[in-house]
């Protein structure tokens, strides 16, 4: 749970990184859902894989965007 934490607050962190400084990239936000897969017991919960993917996609966004202007 603690590291499905982490990778929360640095999606966070990178989310408003985005917002702040590269406002013309929060359209690419919305296109990029978070997976939710449910359990055994019925709820959702979160996959720690598909947050790591979207934490990648968050970081590769800012860096093509970077390389490119």
């Amino acid at each position: 749970m603690e590291a499905s934490n982490n990778i929360l607050s640095e999606i966070s962190r990178l989310t408003r990184y985005i917002e702040e400084n590269y406002p013309e990239l929060t359209k690419y936000l919305e296109e990029n859902p978070l997976t939710i897969s449910g359990n055994s017991s019925g709820k959702g919960s979160m996959d720690d894989k598909a947050l790591n993917e979207y934490l990648n996609s968050l970081k590769s966004l800012i860096e093509t965007y970077k390389k490119q202007h």
